[in-house]
């Protein structure tokens, strides 16, 4: 086993907050101390590039492939990765197959002034990075004008309280661990907004011939949200899934059982294909493939038309 550990993250403080916890869960089932486990910043394109959306200039990898590299090039050990910023796809002789426990996956709102989500005003401007959140948010209240916002999350809620716009979405798991809580206007229900697939999740990855790390990382490893975030992916691997694709899933597990929803958007968002089945847990795999498919079915069959 390695001496030292170097972790590779993101340098926004949310990212950062994400790698320090899987640098405490590390020393928590191994020998190793505080300093034996570095956290090393890495700058993303994704980070870099703040006026487009992700999809326009190269999708969701903008985000790993920058940290994948470094691992690739045995720069670092272990990269940490919010899930739902990952490809479906995984990069050649890289391993993404250990996970923190999910924090909640749900959406919030922030709106600027002491308002709820019915008391925005008519054509009110939403803040938004995603397709499937714009298309999501216009299915609630179809007035609703959707503009690009990127950016961290201290960035965007100062966006927001400079007034250009009245609302913004975010992930619940982001904002907790933030602590801004406080600054939360409403939750969504998984019943209004189906979140991101794997959205809450933190994302371990090694390289796949790293015996040392793939031990360790077992131990780390939450088995309910890795079966979880397993089918989520699935089903964006038989979509086909990045940034393009608005999509969320969502996955519970009860006992024995594992409920699996998701919906796809076309590409203009006007028509919706929804799929919700559960399955034996052990079918965990099989669930995501078998709904991915139902929806890509679905989907094809009304382009034919």
């Amino acid at each position: 086993m390695k001496k030292k550990i170097k972790i590779g993250s993101r340098g926004s403080k949310l990212a950062l907050l994400y790698a320090q916890k899987v640098k405490d869960k590390i020393i928590e089932v191994t020998n190793f101390v505080d300093e034996d486990v570095f956290i090393e910043k890495i700058s993303t394109k994704g980070d870099e590039i703040q006026d487009m959306r992700l999809s326009e200039v190269g999708g969701k990898g903008l985000f790993s492939s920058s940290i994948e590299q470094e691992l690739q090039k045995n720069n670092i050990d272990i990269a940490v990765h919010a899930l739902k910023d990952m490809p479906a796809i995984e990069t050649k002789g890289l391993l993404t197959d250990a996970f923190l426990e999910r924090t909640d996956a749900r959406e919030i709102i922030i709106i600027n002034g002491d308002k709820k989500f019915k008391d925005l005003k008519q054509n009110a401007v939403i803040g938004t990075s995603s397709y499937r959140r714009q298309f999501q948010i216009k299915k609630i209240r179809s007035d609703f004008n959707c503009k690009l916002i990127r950016g961290n999350v201290d960035t965007r809620i100062k966006k927001l309280m400079n007034g250009e716009y009245d609302a913004i979405i975010l992930s619940y798991a982001g904002i907790k661990h933030l602590k801004l809580e406080d600054k939360i206007s409403e939750i969504f229900s998984i019943e209004e907004i189906i979140p991101s697939a794997g959205q809450g999740i933190i994302a371990i990855q090694c390289r796949e011939d790293d015996k040392d790390m793939i031990t360790m990382l077992k131990k780390i490893n939450h088995k309910e949200t890795y079966k979880r975030a397993h089918a989520e992916r699935n089903i964006l691997k038989i979509l086909e899934g990045d940034c393009e694709t608005a999509v969320g899933i969502h996955s519970k597990i009860d006992e024995n059982k594992i409920t699996v929803e998701a919906e796809l958007f076309s590409l203009d968002g006007s028509q919706r294909f929804y799929e919700k089945k559960s399955d034996s847990l052990k079918n965990f795999r099989e669930l995501g493939n078998e709904i991915g498919q139902i929806l890509k079915t679905k989907s094809n069959n009304s382009y034919k038309k």
